[in-house]
């Protein structure tokens, strides 16, 4: 089934593929920037709690982590490391998130990044598909496209 038929809303990658160039690269580029930019979030929690927080520093990370992802997404439909690489997600009907889409996106993303199995089916899914797509976006008919200049 061509791409255009799925998703009708959204731009098609064969007449308009500049909205779907690079965009895998991009996604990973940016989520280093999002997990550096955790990182700076969680050191001064540890700092606060006395270092305390060290003993719990995977379920902080990911309790920070999930807090920023929906928080950031809700209020522009992209991390901050998605923004710096001109990056933003879209539903199936081309339009941004709301603060449920960004909350099982968010979801999603931590179930695949928490199963290794599915983490890599996930990244081969984004450089593989028509739109670029890993399995959360998938499963949501969502998809991360190059922002209109």
């Amino acid at each position: 089934m061509h791409a255009s038929n799925t998703y009708p809303n959204l731009p098609d990658p064969v007449v308009q593929p500049e909205f779907y160039d690079s965009v895998p690269i991009k996604r990973g580029i940016a989520w280093l920037i999002d997990a550096a930019l955790i990182l700076v979030l969680v050191v001064p929690i540890v700092v606060m709690t006395l270092f305390v927080a060290l003993w719990f520093l995977p379920l902080l990370f990911f309790v920070v982590g999930f807090i920023y992802r929906v928080a950031t997404i809700t209020g522009g439909s992209a991390t901050w490391g998605m923004r710096v690489m001109s990056i933003e997600f879209r539903d199936s009907r081309g339009e941004h998130f709301d603060f449920s889409q960004a909350f099982m996106h968010t979801l999603g993303y931590t179930v695949s990044m928490s199963v290794f199995p599915l983490q890599l089916i996930s990244i081969a899914m984004m450089f593989l598909t028509e739109r670029g797509q890993g399995l959360t976006d998938m499963l949501l008919g969502t998809v991360a496209i190059n922002r209109r200049a």
